[in-house]
């Protein structure tokens, strides 16, 4: 088993930054992809951005492009998503989730052990 817990969450006003983290325990997430989901009520679970196991291979939904970034820290069993340029359309709960493979997928079912999630919440 792996579990996953997020942190970093908040109320931020926009154009403003937040850092997720994601620290994996049990059986780590080393070896495999992992990836940065947001849902809002009403709608499914979207794919914010992905990196591989060895942290070399990232991919981006678009709305997300050149504001968020995806890094891992392996020895510390840690994924992080560096949220810049904040934008209302941005909140939503975010969830990290370890792959089935070690390159970054883009669809829910790719991903195995999901955390509980954090809330980010961007004002205007």
């Amino acid at each position: 088993q792996v579990q996953l817990v997020e942190s970093g969450g908040g109320l931020v006003q926009a154009g403003n930054s937040l850092r997720l983290s994601c620290v994996a325990s049990g059986r780590t997430a080393s070896g495999y992809g992992m990836g940065w989901f947001r849902q809002t009520p009403g709608k499914e679970r979207e794919f914010v951005a992905g990196i591989s196991a060895s942290g070399g291979i990232t991919k981006y939904a678009d709305s997300v492009k050149g504001r968020f970034t995806i890094s891992r820290d392996n020895a510390k069993n840690t994924v992080y998503l560096q949220m810049n340029s904040l934008k209302p359309e941005d909140t939503a709960v975010y969830y990290c989730a370890r792959g089935r493979s070690s390159l970054p997928r883009t669809t829910p079912n790719e991903y195995d052990y999901w955390g509980q999630g954090t809330q980010v919440t961007v004002s205007s």
